[in-house]
């Protein structure tokens, strides 16, 4: 007998939603990824200045700025299922372009697509998971994307480093004469193609019908997820939160109706994408190689490290699910705010200790490996906190009304963040070194904790619609 006919809650269903849009976040993370083992073939097909490079690199982001910002409205008008499709279809679309780029200009248009995709993906696989989980574990379903993305991470770290292993470097020959660099763009195409498939037997958000006031088809898939009798309370619920202001979602509803000034919920949701970028984590997962490179390593063991640290983060977000449903978000975020404080000043304090050699910097006997280490550390005090909290906070933060509208924005502040996070370390590490670059996020990570301290308030254990801003 089908379980939501007994009444009972269908966690199967709920738990293989969840897990199907997560998939977005593997590629997200996959796509995020890839990049780093190809830097080298980047400069080499293209002649690329730093300048260049870094714009190279960063140019996806430009995408997941855009992506972000235009997929909260998408999915208030086109459904949030149908964004995740598109997004499907544009991380095909990038994966094939940016391996077949002849030129910087067609692989940055590539990237800018698959920037697209990310931004979309970012944004609404965590919303889509907070509306279809049940209070009581939807934080740990939500960091399933987390460790998704840090999957996707460490799978595109894996396929670069076997990809120019068995090539003799990223810039060699491959399969078909092709350098191993393009081949690292093309394997996204198997993953896309799969998360394209399996979004198509998915259900729709009850909410997002509910606020498109397609009450069957909501009470249907709540019908199928929490069982008759629960569905019927879930579906007032939702139609109770809206009730009271059921028009069609806009950009304006951020503002507050009588001041006509923006809801502090959604400065506080900013503030929370901004952080997330500024403490510089993405320098380790984009310029990992370069990084490692630059302190003495071989390109080899740099790839091998990133490896290393993607497993490292993957541990870190299974503790994560662990705690965050019991300890709640805002602990989880400020621990990992004075974590990350801590094993930046040990990475500045070992790459201060450095000396320019022949344009590279040595480090001294035993500061490679504090640098390391201390690097390491950061990686996975990110992935217990920031990392997955600031996606599961976005995601269920903001009332029902405003959901994706403040998506929007906060995740295109997220990606523009990223954005110059990105485009600048290129031009930091040749300008002010290593050890100044590193300060810059050392103090981005000291402030987050008084941000989190003074404005971020807990959601734990709030169904959605209590949510207030």
């Amino acid at each position: 007998m089908n379980q939501a006919m007994t009444g009972g809650e269908n966690t199967r269903l709920i738990v293989l939603i969840s897990v199907v849009a997560t998939i977005g976040g593997f590629l997200f993370g996959f796509d995020s990824g890839v990049i780093n083992g190809t830097v080298d073939g980047l400069q080499q097909a293209f002649g690329s200045t730093k300048a260049g490079l870094g714009f190279e690199v960063a140019s996806m982001l430009l995408g997941c700025a855009v992506g972000a910002f235009s997929a909260g409205r998408l999915a208030d008008s086109l459904g949030r299922r149908n964004v995740l499709i598109i997004s499907a279809v544009l991380f095909l679309l990038s994966a094939i372009g940016a391996g077949a780029a002849t030129s910087s200009v067609v692989f940055v248009i590539a990237r800018v697509i698959g920037g697209f995709a990310v931004g979309a993906a970012s944004v609404i696989s965590p919303a889509y998971i907070a509306e279809v989980a049940p209070a009581r574990y939807r934080g740990r379903l939500a960091t399933v994307q987390q460790i998704a993305i840090i999957s996707g991470l460490t799978a595109a770290f894996l396929s670069n480093y076997l990809l120019a292993a068995k090539a003799g470097a990223s810039t060699e020959a491959l399969w078909g004469g092709h350098a191993a660099w393009r081949w690292m763009f093309w394997m996204q195409a198997v993953p896309s193609l799969v998360f394209l498939a399996l979004l198509l037997v998915i259900p729709e958000s009850p909410r997002y019908l509910v606020v498109k006031r397609r009450k069957d088809e909501a009470l249907r898939v709540l019908t199928r997820l929490f069982g008759g009798a629960e569905a019927q309370n879930k579906l007032a619920e939702i139609d109770a939160s809206l009730s009271q202001d059921h028009h069609r979602p806009q950009l304006s509803d951020l503002k507050n109706k009588v001041t006509g000034k923006i809801r502090p919920i959604v400065w506080i949701g900013i503030g929370l994408a901004t952080f997330q970028q500024l403490v510089g984590i993405n320098v380790v997962f984009y310029y990992g190689a370069v990084l490692w490179q630059a302190v003495g390593f071989s390109e080899n063991d740099a790839l091998a490290i990133n490896v290393l640290s993607g497993a490292l983060s993957i541990g870190a977000c299974i503790v994560t699910v662990l705690l965050i449903d019991r300890i709640g978000r805002k602990p989880l975020l400020w621990i990992g705010s004075a974590g990350m404080a801590v094993s930046l000043a040990l990475v500045v304090v070992a790459f201060a200790s450095g000396s320019l050699v022949d344009g590279h910097l040595q480090l001294p006997e035993g500061m490679g490996t504090l640098a390391l280490v201390a690097a390491n550390l950061y990686v996975v005090f990110f992935n217990i906190s920031w990392g997955p909290v600031m996606w599961v906070m976005l995601g269920e933060m903001f009332p029902n009304q405003i959901r994706g509208s403040a998506l929007a924005v906060a995740g295109a502040a997220q990606w523009t963040s990223n954005f110059a996070i990105t485009v600048s370390f290129p031009i930091l590490l040749a300008a002010i070194g290593l050890a100044a670059t590193y300060s810059i996020y050392l103090v981005s990570a000291i402030i987050s904790v008084v941000f989190v301290m003074k404005y971020v308030h807990e959601t734990k254990g709030k169904e959605l619609e209590q949510m207030e801003g």
